[in-house]
Parts: structure tokens; sequence; C-alpha cells
């Protein structure tokens, strides 16, 4: 699934949650076809207009500006698929309703032109993924290499710039469209492969092209402007407190100063509250626990070990350090989570393709007419195969010719092998995905990095070389599993193969330009990697420990880090096996359903709960939606949702821009405790004068009755708690009249007012 697998995670939780929704989906979709009977279908050409192509390369600038902030954050990445689908049946719908009314119109907007727009935008916005800009490439970097210690080497570290960014994208992410192509007919037609992300994304395509369905597609869309302005104007408004890191509602410590020293807090994130409303909530859940089990329990214990386990002498971001526990235990659960799911993988495809020649006649039967009037759409314009194969070899052999000249590190047969073995993995990354909606193209780039690495050794830049066949591996799979997914959206909207094909590729050339821009953009104006920054980007040192442990093994780890990596690792198989076997023999309950999730519960290793904390709040709030109106909570919350996220991702445009430009926010807002509110001196200080109550010479004694104390003016002090910075003059004024009243009664000047517990400093 597109976006759903790399929620850290896997919706296999959500499909079973949404088993009853989903039937009713089905039984809605039988007589879909009977809806649109008097429609004609437009040809293959037709579906692709100039109009859907300007739409989507609109949509996937916004979409590529959404991911790539959500990567360079957390990685966590939601599934995009219903708000491009919404937004692109929103803008087209408004462009011909305009053109109607003014008698120009020439060709209506059909469930194909929208399915194609889907379609392209979604394979951009995926580049902007599996391109690895916040991950393998990042990882390349001296940025990210100075904090790993070990291999920070010349050939092991290469400067990022966009040019052989782009280039390196162009030659390695439409090999895997060829690498599947052959099979749609079998995965789509013989074996029934569901796709339920492409399932779902059909019915809602299909839906919004009927009477009733267009009706609350515009109310849809009117909520999701909606709650995009909401969300636009929160980050614009939180901007204005956050002059430098460390300032603004960022940085609010909602649960105490002891919490958010442990990265518990409520950062008033739209974007992950929003996230939040989409996701699973056992993926919530188990984002949670993991920020609960490694910075409420663990990490605060290996602190304790500073100077025993590792040396007090480390920088906190040495992968030598307590940094070493964060990232390594981190790898091996997320490693032991995919080995499982790829090995599960592996035994599902073999029983299914087994099963599927016992019943291969009952599966060959067509039973309706909405079945057999998709059938023969689906094949009638046909993409050979000799065209298919002519192209993977093609675009294979451009590929082992350009990538060794990118990254000298890797050497011509090191392409030749990985190109021999994707395909096989490309087929089963997508038939895995058509059965359980999990991509598991990430999976098979880490795998891809510890083989290569080791390969290349140290010395020869093996760190490189990993990081590169990575991403060589990822687009290939990753790519392949969209198309597939994709091609199962245009069988149920009659939308044809090759305009799916056709869109799918200009979408990829999209993402292939946009992503490294977008990335740049973000790279150029901000600390993009730096772990106490903004854009901590998490999986870049991730991914470069993982060809860490490929070059250099276990010397790497800090003391007793292997064996906890090697607990991490059995326990994340041990609860995918209790998952499965709850999942096989209880049925009553359905205990599965609230077993947490290895990968999700290692995301937050590294980051700490605050986005956690965002997520849950957004589960609540749909909680408490559907408790109160399920069908509305249903209609109009994957909208609120994706205007949330729309809102602020987008406000980093403006911020990007103001960063650039050299502009800072007016005010920085930040939370001390007391006793370093006391150390802290005044915000707008005047210069330091001579008291005159002080230090000024005196007057010889006055011979009479003692002249009375001059009485300072009838003013009341400022609030104790906050320094606010206003007018100089006035400030001045208090400022004596403060210093005046206080060595009047003979105590000494205070540096700043406080609250009992915490002061906030507002300059």
């Amino acid at each position: 699934m597109e976006r759903g697998a790399r929620v850290g995670g896997d919706r296999s939780e959500w499909v079973d949650e949404k088993g009853e929704e989903e039937a009713d989906q089905r039984e809605v979709a039988m007589t879909m076809e009977h809806a649109f009977k008097d429609e004609e279908v437009p040809l293959w050409t037709e579906q692709i207009t100039v109009r859907s192509m300007v739409t989507s390369f609109v949509l996937s600038i916004v979409f590529s500006f959404i991911v790539c902030k959500l990567n360079l954050t957390t990685g966590v990445i939601p599934s995009l698929n219903v708000a491009a689908g919404l937004l692109g049946f929103a803008l087209i719908k408004a462009w011909t309703t305009l053109l109607e009314k003014i008698g120009l119109l020439k060709q209506p907007f059909t469930r194909q032109e929208n399915t194609v727009i889907q379609t392209c935008v979604v394979a951009s916005s995926g580049i902007a993924f599996s391109s690895g800009t916040a991950s393998y490439l990042l990882g390349m970097s001296a940025r990210v290499a100075s904090q790993a210690d070990a291999g920070n080497t010349p050939n092991n570290v290469k400067n990022l710039h966009v040019g052989w960014m782009i280039g390196f994208l162009l030659v390695v992410s439409f090999v895997g469209l060829f690498s599947i192509v052959p099979l749609r007919k079998m995965m789509i037609l013989k074996y029934k492969l569901t796709y339920p992300s492409g399932t779902a994304t059909a019915y809602l395509i299909n839906s919004f092209h009927t009477p009733k369905g267009a009706k609350l597609a515009k109310k849809q869309v009117v909520t999701l402007f909606y709650a995009f302005c909401g969300s636009f104007g929160n980050a614009l408004f939180q901007w204005f407190f956050a002059a430098a890191d460390g300032c603004g509602f960022g940085s609010f410590p909602t649960f105490g100063l002891a919490a958010f020293k442990q990265r518990f807090y409520f950062d008033f994130s739209a974007t992950y509250v929003g996230v939040g409303m989409i996701c699973p909530y056992m993926v919530n859940i188990s984002l949670l626990l993991g920020a609960i089990i490694s910075w409420g329990i663990m990490w605060p214990h290996i602190a304790t070990k500073k100077g025993d386990w590792y040396s007090a002498e480390l920088s906190p971001t040495s992968l030598h350090g307590i940094q070493g526990y964060r990232v390594f235990i981190a790898i091996a659960t997320m490693l032991g989570d995919g080995l499982f799911h790829f090995v599960n993988m592996l035994i599902v495809t073999a029983l299914s393709f087994r099963a599927s020649r016992s019943g291969e006649k009952e599966s060959e039967s067509i039973v309706d007419y909405d079945e057999k009037k998709r059938t023969d759409y689906f094949l009638k314009d046909q993409i050979p195969v000799s065209v298919a194969i002519a192209g993977y070899i093609v675009l294979a052999a451009i590929s082992i010719g350009c990538v060794p000249v990118i990254f000298p590190q890797l050497k011509w047969y090191h392409i030749f092998v990985a190109y021999m073995i994707a395909p096989v993995l490309a087929f089963c990354n997508a038939y895995g995905c058509g059965l359980t909606d999990w991509s598991l193209a990430s999976n098979y780039g880490k795998v891809a990095i510890i083989i290569f690495s080791s390969w290349v050794g140290l010395g020869h830049g093996g760190i490189i070389a990993g990081l590169a066949s990575c991403g060589v591996m990822m687009s290939i799979v990753s790519t392949a599993a969209d198309l597939m997914q994709d091609f199962k959206t245009g069988y149920l909207t009659l939308a044809s193969p090759r305009s799916m094909f056709l869109s799918q590729v200009l979408g990829t050339a999209m993402g292939c330009v946009m992503s490294p821009l977008v990335f740049w953009f973000f790279y150029k104006a901000y600390a993009v990697g730096d772990p106490e920054g903004a854009y901590p980007a998490p999986y870049a040192l991730m991914y470069r420990g993982i060809a860490l442990l490929g070059v250099e093994g276990i010397s790497s780890l800090p003391k007793h880090c292997l064996g906890l990596a090697i607990g991490f690792f059995i326990g994340a198989i041990v609860i995918n096996i209790i998952t499965k076997l709850l999942e096989k023999f209880e049925t009553k309950w359905k205990i599965h359903r609230f077993v947490p999730s290895p990968m999700c519960m290692a995301i937050p290793f590294y980051l700490g709960g605050y986005f956690a904390i965002d997520m849950c709040l957004g589960s609540l709030i749909l909680f408490v939606w559907e408790r109160v109106n399920k069908q509305k909570a249903k209609d109009f919350a994957p909208a609120v949702a994706s205007g949330m996220i729309c809102g602020e991702s987008l406000w980093g445009i403006p911020a990007a821009v103001l960063s650039l430009a050299g502009a800072k926010a007016p005010i920085c807002m930040k939370f001390l405790s007391a006793a370093a509110n006391q150390k802290t001196p005044p915000l707008d200080e005047p210069p330091i004068r001579a008291d005159p109550l002080q230090n000024a010479p005196q007057p010889p004694p006055r011979i009479g009755p003692p002249r009375p104390a001059p009485q300072p003016p009838p003013r009341h002090p400022p609030h104790e708690g906050a320094a606010v910075g206003g007018g100089q003059a006035e400030h001045e004024h208090a400022w004596t009249l403060a210093r005046s009243l206080t060595s009047l009664r003979g105590h000494a000047p205070p540096n700043r007012s406080c609250l009992p517990f915490a002061a906030i400093s507002v300059c």
C-alpha cells in the first residue's frame, strides 16, 4: 500500500477493524456498473487529458512537500490516496462546472480521468518516499556521518547535490514499472488479489461520480478546506513565537519539565493529530507504548550507566554512546519485524499459489455483470509482454552503466546482481501487498544495505555502496507494488491499463524531479538531520547505522547493546508469531487486534514520544466522534484529517522562504524551571548605571529633623512570571523603579520575577 505501510507500519489492524465496512463496500461495488450503464467509457487516449496532467502536476507539488516534511520529522506517513482522489475531483469538477456554465465544455469529467489523476499524484508522492532523501541519500551526507563517528572517511561520505540526486532517481525509478507489468492479468484476474487500498480508492472515486456521491464529495471538499485554513492559520500563529530552536508552542512542556526532557509533551502539531485520525488505533497506541518503554524506562536507566557502559566524554549524538542504544535497538526491532513479515509473505505466497492451482477453474468463471464488464475493459488495451521485457532490459542496462558513475563505490556487477534478483522480490512484494496491504519495500532495502555494504567493505566505501544499493532495490520493489495497486483501482473504475501505466510513468517522472528539489528547499533552509533540530530525519542515521553493521559488524556497538538488540530482535518476532496464532485460533474476541506492532513501537526509540501523543490525540478525537455520530465520522473524518495535514505541511513553504531570506519570528517563548529562571539575566536589561541610592557620593549630614524617604509613584509592578518586551522607555522606568524600591527595603535587586514552578520568557 502506498502509504499505509509507511506508517511504520502496517495496516492489517485497519483491515480487521473495518471488515464489516469493506463488506458493505463490496456489496455496493457488485452493482456499481449498473449506475454507469448509460455512460460511455472513453478511449485510453481520452482518459489522459491536458487538464488532468496540469492538475496532477499541481497536486504532486503539494503532496511532495507534505511527504517530505513528514519524512524529515518522524518518517510516519499515512495513506494519502483519499486526499489525492478528493482534491483531484474537486479541482477538475470546479473547472468543468465553470466551463459548462459559459458553454465551453467539450469533454465531461469521468471517473476514469479522476483515476488517472489519483494514480499520477500517488506515483509522484510515492517517489518522495522511496527516493530516500530523508533516509539512505541523506545518510550519505557529512552532516549525518559526523554523528556516527565510525566510517566517517572520505570514500564513505558523499556530499549531497540536487543534480546527481535527480539523475540517480531518473535511472533507477522506472525499472520497477516494467518488472511487474507482464503479471498484471495473473494477479488481478486469476488470483483476484484484493489490494485493499486500491479497492477502497476505486470505491471512493466511483461514489464521487454518482449523483448522491457527488453531493457528499462537495461537502467533504468544503470540510477539507475549512480544516486546511484552520491548520495553516494555526501554524502561522505558532511561527510568531518560535524565533529560535527550543522556542514556541512546539516546545511546550505540557506534562512538566521533567517529562519534557524525556520528550513527552504535546507540541501542538495539527499535522500529526490529522495523521492520528487516519492511522489505525493500534498503530498510534503502539507508538505511545514504544515511547514509554524507551524514553520513560530504558534510556533513563542506561543514562545512569554513563561512564561504565559507555564513555562519559562522548557526545550525546555519538553512536558509541547512548545514541547507539537508541539507534541499534530500534534497527534490531525493525529488522526482526521485517524478517518475520518477509518469511511470512513467502509462505503465504506459496500457499496461495498452491490453492489457486486446485481452484483454477473456479477462479476463471465470471459470475456477474460488473465483473464481466470490468474484465472486458481490463483486457481491451493490452500492454505487450515484449514491450515490458525490452523496457526492463534497456532501463536496467542504462542503470548498470550510470549508477557506478554516480557512486564509484558500486561496480557494474553489483548493480547487475541487484537487477537479477529484483524482479523476484518485486513480485513477492506486489503479491503480498495484494493479500495484506503491506508494502515491505523498506525491509528489502535494509537487507540490500547489509549484503552490499559487507560485500564491498569499509575500506572501499562499503557504507556508500550499501546505501546506494538500498535505493536501487527500494525503487524497484516499491514502484512495482504501487503500480499493481493502481491496476486494481483502474480495473474497478474501468480505467484502461495503458492510461494507468502511462500516468504512473508521468507521475514517477514528476516525482524524480520534484522530490530532490523539495528536499533541497528544506535542506538549504534548515539544519536537516540535526537530532535536536526541527527536522531530525531519524531514518538517515538509522540507515547509516545499518550500513555500519554491515561493514564493521558488532564491534561498532557500545557495551551490552548487542545483547539488548538481540533481545528486541527476538521479541519482535515472538510478538508477531503470537499475533498470527491469535488471529488464526482465537476468533471470538479477536484479541490479535489489540497486540501492538513492533515496527511502530521502534519508531519512538530514537525520536521520543511527542508525535505519538499528537497521534493518540487524533485517535481520541476520532473515537469520540464515532461514538457521537458514526456516519458523519466515516464521511468527514478523512477530509478533516487531510485538511489538517495539508494546511500545516504547506506552511512549510512560506516558512522555508522566510528562513532563506533571513527573516526570523519576532518573539521567542521559552519555559524554564524556577531555579534556572533565577540565574537567567532579565530580557532587554538596560545598561548598568550607577545606582544613586547606593553608589553616589553622600552629602554632608543635614542639621535638623530627618527628611522623609522618597515615595515611589503609585504604579504596579509587572505581573510576576513574565517579562514581556514593550517600549524601551517604559521598560527602563519600570526597571529603575524596581531597583530603587528593593534598595530602599534593604534587599538585593532581583534578576527576574518568576512563577512557583516555571517561567515564560517572551522577548
